[in-house]
């Protein structure tokens, strides 16, 4: 599990995760076996050692798991082949959130101990936590041919296979224990989760209850109830239900998890700025993917330094579409450093020349992001060298409780990115080629799906009634090989068009594109934000908690959206309204806004 370079595209905003996983490797019981462990290896020799590990285990005991790490470390700097200590040392580093040094350990632990299969489930969690699905699943399985029928192992295999999104495997997993143990609060809630990703929301919602019907203290299943209400409609109880299950969270992830669905509720209540200031738990080292940022200069915090005449780092973090959405807030950045001193903005590559062409008096590059063990780290290479050095920085999304505080202080605005002039000429004529009719660009899914993602998307052949207009042009805009869906459409004589450009890396390409063409449709992406921000008529799909509303009825970012709101996760509805609204531009021969 080594350092690997970051595609831009796996890189997107954090939202709250279901929590299915079980166990503890720090539990009584666990402590308790590594007791017994560590006393049946007493050696005379190893007598040193097991006093320190001793003293950790009772470090464990009152949850103070730096002192147990460090007493760990004693151990095994004198003797570096003790597979226990590794192991303490693994559960140390996990309870305290050091993620990539806990795996590390777990690992070390297991080469050291292969038969003790009680490692291959706490590094199974771990590695299932962060993201390394394949070897969790080889773990668990390990674990489970040693302990048959074993609820929590078996619990985590089915969360393994439901993130593989093999959702039929997951069910069939459960299916058999919980026929067995029909009072296991574990096993609901991780159905519930399976369903809930699949997007069945209100079959979800009784999984849920069932678990809290057997155990109303359950933190996980009253975390994930709230998921499953939220987009149902009842984001007041979403929110209480949050709030009441962060205080059984049972590790700092499982808190950071809970900590970012209560910003994203308080935000969707339009409770601003308390919502934007809560959403700082994004950074929280306790997330895996949450960002690192490698800059030699402090962090710049308003209400400790006034940043007028200064020399500020703005960085830009998660994902292309974010950069975007919060890039709002730039403008008043930069008014705010004023003449006298120096903005500098670190985006995704492929936005440098548009954010420098719409920022002419700051300073664009590009960042670089290496995830390393599971974490994110951004490193602004444009910038190494420079003198005076940086007097601080600043993440971007951090701009947003700083300048938009009130719905009212979001600019009343049609985009804010300026188009490459010679492009959009060039991309006019190219539409005007394609005949008479109206011209529309087309996004449906994301480059990233995994999990509980793609119920946000739509399969493309559920646009048939938009793709079949009359008087209407299809533009393909959807990055990726889209090459089935294509085919299927020209199978079905309708006609979509594709430019000859690379839809994933062109953006200025396809900015300047989206301008031109009479209205873009899609769900809140990359392309789609792309052409918002640039102020293309741009038709959005969202879904029924998108937490960009603020509690209002227009979409506060990009007030000239015009959006098509789900109801659940249905896509039915929305696509035909957004039929009817072609119809309807297209019998008035103008769809502009």
């Amino acid at each position: 599990m080594t350092a690997t370079p970051l595609a831009p595209e796996q890189v997107h905003a954090l939202g709250p995760a279901a929590q299915g996983v079980a166990g503890d490797a720090a539990s009584p019981e666990a402590v308790k076996k590594l007791s017994r462990q560590i006393a049946g290896s007493g050696l005379k020799t190893q007598k040193k050692a097991v006093e320190r590990l001793r003293a950790a285990l009772a470090a464990i005991r009152s949850k103070d798991f730096a002192l147990g790490a460090q007493r760990a470390l004693e151990a095994l700097a004198l003797n570096e082949k003790n597979g226990v200590a590794w192991h303490v040392l693994a559960i140390c580093q996990e309870k305290a959130g050091n993620l990539a040094q806990a795996i590390q350990a777990y690992e070390a632990a297991l080469q050291l101990l292969p038969n003790e299969t009680d490692i291959a489930h706490d590094l199974g969690r771990l590695a299932q936590q962060l993201g390394y699905l394949d070897i969790a699943e080889k773990l668990l399985l390990k674990y489970l041919n040693a302990n048959p029928g074993h609820i929590e192992a078996t619990n985590n295999l089915a969360c393994v296979l439901r993130d593989q999104k093999r959702y039929g495997d997951a069910v069939e997993t459960l299916r058999g224990l919980i026929a067995l143990e029909t009072g296991s609060p574990i096993l609901w809630n991780t159905l519930g989760t399976v369903l809930s990703d699949q997007g069945d929301l209100a079959t979800a919602l009784t999984f849920f209850e069932e678990a809290l019907s057997l155990d109303p203290g359950f933190a996980k299943a009253r975390y994930n109830r709230a998921n499953a209400r939220s987009p149902l409609g009842d984001t007041d109880g979403a929110l209480a239900d949050v709030e009441a299950a962060m205080p059984g969270a049972e590790s700092p992830y499982e808190t950071a998890m809970m900590r970012m669905a209560r910003a994203m509720l308080l935000m969707s209540l339009g409770r601003i700025p308390e919502g934007f200031e809560a959403y700082e738990v994004r950074l929280d080292r306790s997330i895996p993917d949450a960002m690192r940022v490698a800059i030699d200069a402090p962090r710049w915090r308003p209400e400790d330094e006034d940043i007028r005449g200064r020399r500020l780092m703005v960085v830009g973090e998660q994902g292309i579409a974010d950069e975007m959405l919060f890039g709002t807030c730039l403008t008043d950045l930069v008014d705010a450093v004023g003449a006298d001193g120096q903005v500098f903005i670190a985006v995704e590559k492929r936005l440098v020349e548009m954010f420098q062409r719409t920022f002419p008096t700051a300073v664009v590059g590009a960042h670089r992001a290496v995830k390393l063990e599971g974490r994110i780290t951004r490193y602004v290479p444009f910038v190494d060298d420079l003198e005076p050095k940086l007097d601080a920085w600043v993440p971007m999304a951090s701009l947003m409780a700083i300048y938009r505080s009130t719905i009212q202080s979001f600019p009343d605005r049609r985009g804010y990115l300026k188009v490459d002039p010679v492009r959009l000429k060039r991309w006019k004529a190219e539409l005007e080629a394609l005949g008479s009719g109206i011209k529309v660009g087309l996004h449906w899914k994301s480059l990233v799906l995994d999990g509980a993602r793609q119920r946000y998307f739509s399969s493309f052949d559920r646009w048939e009634p938009v793709l079949t207009t009359p008087g209407a042009i299809m533009v393909n805009l959807q990055c990726g090989d889209v090459s089935d869906d294509l085919a299927m459409a020209e199978a079905a004589g309708v006609r979509i068009w594709t430019p000859p450009i690379n839809l994933k890396d062109d953006l200025e390409d396809v900015a300047a594109l989206s301008l031109a063409l009479d209205v873009v449709i899609g769900p809140g992406i990359a392309g789609v934000n792309l052409a918002a921000a640039v102020g293309a008529n741009t038709w959005m799909t969202t879904a029924p908690d998108d937490w960009h509303f603020l509690g209002t009825d227009v979409y506060p970012f990009y007030p000239h959206v015009r959006f098509f709101r789900r109801a659940s996760y249905d896509w039915s509805d929305a696509i035909l309204q957004i039929r009817e609204a072609l119809d309807q531009v297209v019998l008035a021969g103008n769809v502009r806004s």
